[in-house]
């Protein structure tokens, strides 16, 4: 077992995979920053088992787990024992066979092969929130052999790893108050009631949809002037409404879309209103107009009805919220949109939007 004797023992299940066995245990929370080490960073890559620890995303998932304590989720760490390992079963044959105690050599050494950002983050709100060690976390066990070994599950682990859409991740996140807001919107909002793609962050060539729910709620961001995270008020979320709904007005082929009298391919194919560009910068130009004309919004807004919005007015699109012809996503080119709608509403342009606006005007 150990020079030392000494142990640690987790109730645990015994599996097998590959003709290797494998353990699944409960550990509680509080010890997973004592015996679960991770790779430092100064160790080469080709000497690692695990990619750098980033930093950046730690204070994110401690705060998670502090603000949620009663009702955040960890998933199943994945580690690797250097050492031989005991499981005591419970019973020597039957299903109890594979449930028991599994013990650890208190010198091996456990790394860490998926879920390092996870137990720094542990460590991290274990300072604050010292309550939430007494709670379990699953942990994969494997016995490891050797680096070679332990390098080939990382890449296993993360080869088809795939991460959810935006829009999916908008429509199941119900911490988030923009994610509300989107979700509230697309059910609740005549413009995007049944033209919203609720799970996929880009619309097929095909698709009878013409919003995304992600595209949704950034634009919402932009309108609201909200941070991430930030609260959302009662008024805020019906004036959002109100202001998407005032829009659609003044466009009418989200209108006619909605009621199927044109397809949302043709309009995509044709117009600029059709693509997320457009609405990213119809909530920026908006915020500046909510904010400049509080009570008479409504009517400056019908001043968007004359914009072309054909992607065949090169003339004012190529080079804004267009780049040789295709659609651009950047934020360079939602800006310069915002600009050409701004102008429209008869808005002033910032410091920064002017320089923006000549330097692409120098570009022509």
């Amino acid at each position: 077992m150990t020079d030392t004797g000494y142990c640690h023992t987790f109730p645990a299940l015994r599996g097998k995979q590959a003709g290797r066995d494998f353990f699944v245990a409960m550990c509680p929370i509080k010890v997973i920053p004592k015996i679960f080490v991770f790779d430092e960073e100064e160790v080469p890559p080709e000497l690692r088992a695990q990619r750098t620890l980033n930093r950046a995303r730690i204070p994110e998932l401690a705060g998670y787990l502090v603000e949620n304590w009663n009702s955040y989720i960890l998933s199943a760490l994945t580690a690797s024992v250097d050492a031989s390992v005991h499981f005591e079963p419970y019973q020597s044959v039957g299903l109890d066979s594979n449930m028991g105690l599994l013990s650890i050599p208190m010198d091996a050494r456990i790394l860490i092969n998926d879920g390092q950002h996870r137990r720094a983050a542990i460590e991290e709100a274990l300072k604050t929130s010292p309550e939430i060690g007494q709670d379990n976390v699953p942990v994969l066990f494997f016995c490891d052999q050797g680096l070679q070994r332990s390098q080939q599950m990382f890449a296993d682990l993360n080869k088809y790893a795939v991460r959810p859409s935006y829009s999916l991740s908008t429509l199941y996140d119900h911490r988030d108050p923009g994610s509300e807001l989107a979700r509230y919107l697309a059910q609740n909002c005549s413009v995007f009631l049944g033209l919203t793609e609720m799970e996929k962050s880009t619309i097929s060539n095909r698709s009878t949809k013409l919003f995304t729910l992600s595209s949704i709620k950034h634009a919402n961001r932009g309108l609201l002037r909200k941070q991430l995270r930030e609260s959302v008020s009662e008024a805020e979320r019906l004036l959002a409404k109100e202001f998407w709904e005032a829009v659609a007005d003044q466009i009418p082929d989200w209108r006619r879309a909605r009621e199927r009298a044109v397809s949302t391919a043709d309009l995509r194919q044709g117009f600029i209103h059709a693509h997320g560009v457009a609405l990213q910068a119809l909530a920026i130009a908006g915020a500046d107009l909510l904010a400049s004309k509080p009570k008479d919004w409504r009517n400056t807004l019908k001043r968007i009805r004359a914009i072309d919005w054909s992607r065949s007015n090169i003339e004012l699109w190529e080079g804004r919220a267009m780049n040789h012809g295709r659609i651009s996503k950047a934020s360079t080119s939602v800006q310069l949109t915002a600009i050409v709608i701004k102008q429209a509403l008869g808005l002033k342009l910032s410091e920064d939007e002017k320089q923006l606006a000549a330097i692409q005007k120098g570009k022509k």
